[in-house]
């Protein structure tokens, strides 16, 4: 009985982890993907570069 209730269980986690992937590929599709992961590096770049003029507007500091 005992192994029938974990074949069960698992058996609807096994469904819910695949129901996951396909709602992932539904409303995530590569290009959209693709998409945002350009415009985050853009950002990433744009902060970076900005940060870098920062650097170079402030005079060095003997230590």
């Amino acid at each position: 009985m005992r192994c029938r209730q974990t074949a069960i269980v698992m058996a609807v986690l096994g469904a819910c982890t695949l129901a996951g992937c396909v709602t992932i590929n539904i409303y995530f599709p590569a290009a959209a993907a693709e998409k945002a992961a350009d415009r985050i590096i853009d950002e990433v770049w744009q902060i970076k570069k900005d940060g870098d003029a920062a650097k170079a507007d402030k005079p060095a500091v003997p230590q």
